[in-house]
């Protein structure tokens, strides 16, 4: 995992690189706000913040509504390590990104789980718990610094903050924020890079104080065929001495202008990170 960091960061940063040279001016569109919507005509293509995990620094248009969710979602560890052997799994419906577009440059995301369940099973002891309910609740604001509606990048800043509305210990009782500084490159031929980094501040698991987490994504896309486009992605996260990583895959398909469905899996690369986790969502804008 050491050596995954540094090339996701290498990746990121000579992209923020490229995107200080090749940004280009974005149409204006700064007469539309939250009270008088953006004409259909004028609508930039549907950008969404799924199926992978690197975030998009494109804002939805002013006045439109988005809602991005997984339809479902299905996440399984098995740990053997140390002579263990205990088997994990959650299943989520509905993990919705509710999207408001306030102004040409600016949106209001609500993120949150409507239903998981957790089943934790200890083989060794011969014990189980499940635990369901509902999850946390997000808040997220974007704003797009740049390339909109126009040039071969795009960059933005993304703040948010985590309120403790879950039920039934699905997650902890503090309130927690961060900031996530996403990037798109157009590479040109159908091809798309993707980069983020994200500062998380945290409840430490001794719950005796807050930690920073360090998350970082790079992905990759392709136009497959018509409407149908697929990606690679690798993810890391540093969290209290723990390195974190994945491997993700998916594809999307465009339904419509407004309407787009995907699926996807995500692969641990380490020992401390998830065995895999499998979705399927879709994406609309009304």
């Amino acid at each position: 995992m050491s050596r995954i960091h540094p090339l996701l960061i290498g990746i990121a940063l000579s992209s923020f690189s490229i995107a200080a040279s090749a940004s280009e001016p974005s149409a204006d569109k700064s007469a539309y706000t939250l009270f008088n919507r953006t004409p259909e005509s004028q609508l930039r293509d549907l950008s969404t913040d799924r199926p992978d995990l690197t975030e998009s620094p494109y804002t939805v248009d002013a006045g439109w509504m988005q809602l991005e969710m997984d339809l479902v979602a299905l996440t399984h560890e098995h740990d053997k390590s140390g002579g263990a052997d205990v088997e994990a799994s959650e299943f989520s419906v509905a993990n919705v990104n509710f999207k408001l577009g306030l102004t040409s440059r600016i949106d209001l995301q609500t993120v949150f789980s409507t239903y998981t369940r957790v089943r934790v099973s200890d083989h060794v002891a011969g014990v189980s718990e499940t635990i369901s309910g509902f999850g946390d609740i997000t808040s997220r604001l974007k704003i797009n610094l740049w390339g909109n509606d126009g040039g071969k990048t795009a960059f933005g800043l993304m703040p948010f903050v985590k309120w403790p509305a879950n039920q039934h210990g699905l997650g902890n009782k503090s309130v927690e924020g961060g900031l996530i500084v996403p990037l798109a490159v157009d590479l040109g031929n159908g091809w798309g890079l993707g980069a983020m980094t994200e500062l998380d501040l945290v409840r430490n698991a001794a719950d005796t104080g807050y930690r920073v987490d360090w998350v970082n994504t790079v992905t990759v896309g392709h136009d497959i065929a018509g409407n149908l486009g697929g990606y690679l992605e690798l993810a890391s996260s540093l969290t209290e001495g723990r390195d974190l990583a994945t491997f993700d895959c998916g594809l999307n398909y465009g339904v419509s202008r407004h309407t787009q469905l995907d699926a996807g899996v995500n692969f641990g690369l380490t020992r401390a990170t998830e065995d895999y986790t499998v979705f399927a969502g879709i994406s609309i804008r009304f």
